[in-house]
This record gives C-alpha cells, sequence and structure tokens, in this order.
C-alpha cells in the first residue's frame, strides 16, 4: 500500500528505493542534496562517492569528488549556471565546480580555520546560498556562529551574528537560503528557529514553531524545510511564515524519516530527502 504524506494541494506519495543504486553502492551518510537546470538530482554525502547524480526516476549517472573532501561533508547549492558549490565543514572551505566536477575556486583555507567566535571566515561552515544579485551567502555554523557576504569574486563584503539566543544570535547554523528578493533565510538549529535578515544583515523576523531546522529550500513561493530533532520530518511553509503542512518521521504511517539531514525539490515540486545516521539514504516524496 503506498504510503502518502501531507494535505490539500501539497500531497505527495513515498517512492520506494529511490535511486536505483549500483550494485555494492551505498551513500554512507547522505549530507545535503541540489537539483540543477535539468532536473538532475546531486547528492553530497560522506562516503566513498561524495557527489553522485541522479535522473528524477532514480537512474544513475555520474559521480565524482572522490577522495577530495573530509567525512564531513555538508551542505552543496547549485549555481543558475549549474556550476556546483560544496561545503566541507572539516576541511573549512567552500569550493566551486563545474559540473564535471573540475574544481574552480576556494573560498577559505583548508585545514586553517580561524579561530572560534573571531568571526573571520571559516570555522566549520555548513551551508552556501546565492543571491539574485550573484552575491555568495555562506553559513559559518559550528565554529564561526556567524553569517558572511562574499561578492560574486569571491571579495569578502560583510559578516554578521555572534553566540546566543537572541535576534542575530545564533546556537548553529546549519544551512542558509537566500530568496528572490534577497531576504537571507538562516536555520538557526539548536535555537529552534529559523532568521530571516535582509542583505545587509539587518534582522527582519523569526519562525519559531520549528524542531531544530536542519536545512531549508525555497521554490515556487513555498519554503521547504528539514526539521532533525526528536520530531524530525519536514514542513512546507510560505514566505509570510503560516505553516502549510507538516509530517514528522514517528508519526505511524509516515514513519520512514529517522535521521533527516538536507532536503532538495525538483521542477515538479517532488521532495528528496537526505538522511545520516542508520538510514543512510535519500527518501523521495513524489509531488501529486
Amino acid at each position: 500500500m503506498a504510503i502518502t504524506v501531507g494535505s490539500g494541494d501539497y500531497r505527495y506519495e513515498l517512492v520506494p528505493s529511490w535511486p536505483n543504486m549500483p550494485r555494492f553502492w551505498s551513500f554512507e551518510r547522505a549530507s545535503d542534496g541540489a537539483v540543477n537546470s535539468r532536473d538532475e538530482i546531486h547528492i553530497f554525502s560522506r562516503g566513498k562517492h561524495p557527489l553522485t547524480i541522479w535522473d528524477v526516476d532514480g537512474n544513475f549517472i555520474s559521480s565524482w569528488g572522490e577522495g577530495e573532501f573530509s567525512t564531513e561533508a555538508h551542505g552543496i547549492y547549485i549555481a543558475p549556471n549549474d556550476n556546483v558549490w560544496l561545503v566541507d565543514r572539516d576541511y573549512h572551505i567552500a569550493t566551486e565546480h563545474k559540473p564535471d566536477g573540475t574544481l574552480l575556486r576556494t573560498l577559505g583555507n583548508k585545514l586553517a580555520p580561524s579561530p572560534s567566535f573571531v568571526g573571520n571566515p571559516f570555522n566549520m561552515p555548513s551551508g552556501l546560498a546565492i543571491a539574485p544579485n550573484g552575491d555568495l551567502f555562506v553559513s559559518d555554523g559550528y565554529g564561526g556562529h556567524r553569517v558572511h557576504r562574499f561578492s560574486p569574486e569571491g571579495e569578502l563584503k560583510l559578516s554578521w551574528g555572534k553566540q546566543g539566543t537572541g535576534p542575530g544570535e545564533f546556537a548553529l547554523l546549519h544551512n542558509i537560503w537566500v530568496d528572490a528578493d534577497s531576504r537571507v533565510f538562516i536555520c538557526d538549529r539548536e535555537n529552534d528557529r529559523i532568521q530571516i535578515f535582509d542583505r545587509e544583515g539587518n534582522y527582519l523576523e523569526e519562525w519559531t514553531d520549528l524542531n531544530k531546522p536542519g536545512d531549508i529550500w525555497v521554490s515556487d513561493g513555498v519554503v521547504h524545510v528539514v526539521e532533525q530533532g526528536e520530531e524530525c520530518g519536514v514542513s512546507l511553509w510560505n514566505l509570510q511564515g503560516d505553516l502549510i503542512v507538516r509530517w514528522r518521521g514517528n508519526d505511524g504511517q509516515s514513519g520512514m524519516l529517522t535521521a533527516p539531514r538536507g532536503l532538495c525539490v525538483d521542477s515538479q515540486g517532488s521532495i528528496y530527502v537526505t538522511e545520516i545516521g542508520e538510514a543512510q539514504r535519500v527518501t523521495k516524496f513524489q509531488r501529486l
């Protein structure tokens, strides 16, 4: 019997055993995902094959990055030109690659973190997003507790934030998104909230009905969020912060998510959730 989640215009069916994994392969710990202009699903994971590429039906296309990343692969973002940005937490860098994996440039210094809480890039960064004007925003999540804005050319323009619980303070920036209006969304995971800023770092608002938000994807006016806490799951919001629908990994029939880490959304609105822990998989929810 098919498992369905969601309600109203946002109903999804769980696709069993996505993707069609090559023999003897596994994701090991699937950290995050992204989708390019051709609807190819890119999964960044902490295993032998760090970057794997699939079509929406789960057929394997290619892989790259073997031996290039630490055991703590973290965030992925695909630019409008389909270049792939990868954030490596324990190497303290963000790298830009051509679609075939060719390295183009590096932000940060590999294996040379800035001192904790000083505010310089990077100390265990977690995610990256690109604004409509091409600026790069990086969540310096685990050790820096800061947001950094770079020019499209990679020049540091602005940093903000510190450790804490107040507006503009963070207790682990786990990922980041910039919407079409250049609003910067921060998954402030350990504070159980999403904080929203303008591109200059000015605090706008926060959403608090969340359980350890860990990743975010905005498309077609919908904010998709992975919640990583004990009541793990997926929630969808409109851009005004109103909850549209939510499903939990521990709510009975949809108890298929055990350790969700990241998510991405294809052009048809289907959601792909990456998982670490015992699951070590990617779960697809097909939009109905």
